[in-house]
């Protein structure tokens, strides 16, 4: 990690909700803040030939130093040598492992039902010469298309299908035919799922959804504890300048202090709707990973703390999605996930997934599940009028 910091996991044996609570603060200072404030710097004071941990604001930032500590020690509490880097986007923490990693020649196996940005990024990838292979998240499919390739890319649960694959056995094989191994991290958060404790390479993540909850930055970060892999990322987010500004570092910081408690709450509502959606008298092709009934529970149980905010379903047609859509009250009609404010969207209206025109995906937030539950079954019940 970058470092160490006062009531952490470095102290070990405590919860989750301390850790989350007390992640990346540094040592206490008399009369100073807990957290301190967003540093605003382009450069720092460098006399004669000095240098020191800060030296430009493209390299470094104290703000960074205290975010990074704090989602290390949540990816991957109590492991040294794990580097964590913040970037501007959860795009920009994607591009930035595949596009340091990777050289013309290589190949790679990315999802094939994974974030809407993926084929971008495949034609930008084939542009320059990488070849890309693609399979299924469920099944744990990706194993088929392993046998060469330089990198692997894991997304689960996948979004928006929620298809959830085995990450220790694909790294395992990954391992043994000589590639890297990353695992987007962004809907499970690093209280329900670890992917280095499981055998990944890389975790990376946007953080703009439930690792800072409020809907109102963007942010990014890779966990690696590869140092040569990690030094190539670092290099990257230098030359690309892919960084986050203080203020987002800072407001990301003070929201992962709630981590625990909204994680814990979303969990619960989404399990609640998930469970109503499916004794819906309709057959509405509910996912959860949390639903014992789901296809992915199985494997999601043995890997995952807890399974997510985020549930998908899909109503016969789009009319009858978009009403559903407007007649809810409870829940915002908008992209992106892991908000205190639930939020939900016809997932076809942006025509890069796979999925019918139909289909609904939700995401849980803060409110009580009862209400949540009410409205969608509601919105339900009107939607077919």
């Amino acid at each position: 990690m970058s470092g160490s910091a006062r009531g952490t996991s470095a102290e070990g044996g405590v919860g989750e909700g301390t850790r989350a609570v007390r992640a990346g603060l540094p040592e206490p200072v008399k009369h100073e803040p807990t957290l301190p404030g967003p540093v605003f710097a382009a450069h720092y004071h460098l006399p004669g030939e000095s240098t020191g941990p800060y030296t430009y604001g493209r390299d470094e930032n104290p703000t960074w130093t205290h975010l990074e500590r704090a989602i290390g020690e949540l990816e991957a509490p109590g492991r040294d040598g794990v580097e964590t880097l913040v970037f501007a986007s959860g795009m920009a923490a994607i591009s930035s492992v595949l596009f340091s990693q990777l050289r013309t020649g290589d190949a790679v196996v990315l999802p094939s039902d994974g974030y809407q940005a993926l084929p971008l990024v495949r034609a930008q990838l084939e542009a320059y010469g990488i070849e890309v292979r693609t399979a299924p998240t469920a099944g744990d499919a990706q194993l088929d298309v392993l046998d060469g390739a330089k990198l692997l890319w894991i997304e689960t649960p996948s979004n928006p299908g929620l298809d959830v694959c085995d990450i220790r056995r694909l790294a395992e094989a990954a391992h043994a035919r000589g590639a890297l191994v990353a695992v987007d991290n962004t809907l499970a958060t690093p209280l329900g799922q670890r992917p280095l404790e499981l055998g990944a390479d890389f975790s990376v993540a946007s953080g703009t959804k439930q690792l800072t909850g409020h809907g109102d930055i963007l942010l990014g970060y890779v966990v690696g504890r590869d140092a040569a892999a990690m030094a190539a990322v670092r290099r990257w987010r230098k030359i690309v300048g892919a960084i986050p500004g203080p203020m987002e570092a800072w407001l990301a910081h003070r929201s992962i202090a709630t981590l625990q408690l909204r994680v814990e709450r979303q969990n619960a509502g989404a399990l609640a709707v998930a469970e109503a959606l499916r004794d819906w008298h309709e057959d509405l092709g509910v996912r959860y990973p949390g639903l014992m009934s789901d296809p992915s529970h199985k494997i999601a149980s043995q890997q995952m703390h807890r399974f997510g905010c985020v549930v998908s379903f899909t109503l016969p047609t789009r009319a009858r999605a978009d009403r559903f859509l407007d007649a809810l009250r409870l829940v915002d009609d908008a992209t992106s996930f892991g908000g205190v404010r639930s939020t939900a969207e016809r997932r076809g209206r942006w025509g890069g997934d796979a999925v019918p025109e139909g289909f609904i995906r939700l995401s849980v937030g803060a409110e009580d599940p009862k209400d949540l539950v009410a409205d969608v079954l509601r919105a339900l019940d009107e939607s077919a009028q």
